[in-house]
């Protein structure tokens, strides 16, 4: 069983840049794909991106360009570097754990981007 925190939401300007993060514990790291998802109010939660176990990275149409994931499995932490932020992006954050039928999410962290 793996155990996800996400930290780094709040409130920034648009155009402003905020990095997410998500520690996992619990089970080796590196073997799960990780993903970010967010969640705007009265909308469905959507995949924003993702990172495999080899490193392989896929993204959104409306953040391809601005939003970069990564991840330090030194460190067993998936990060979220989110730039040039709309208000669009405002939303409650995810952090996800996948490994074949295994599925683990964290409590979300808040981003609001307005000004």
């Amino acid at each position: 069983q793996v155990q996800v925190v996400e930290s780094g939401g709040g409130l920034v300007q648009p155009g402003g840049s905020l990095r997410l993060s998500c520690a996992a514990s619990g089970d080796i790291f590196s073997i799960y794909d990780m993903r970010w998802y967010r969640q705007a109010p009265g909308k469905q939660r959507e995949l924003v991106a993702s990172i495999t176990s080899g490193g392989s990275t896929n993204y959104a149409d409306s953040v391809k360009g601005r939003f970069t994931i990564s991840r330090d499995n030194a460190k067993n932490t998936v990060y979220l570097q989110m730039n040039s932020l709309k208000p669009e992006d405002t939303g409650f954050y995810y952090c996800n754990a996948q490994r074949r039928t295994y599925s683990y999410w964290g409590q979300g962290t808040q981003v609001t981007v307005s000004s």
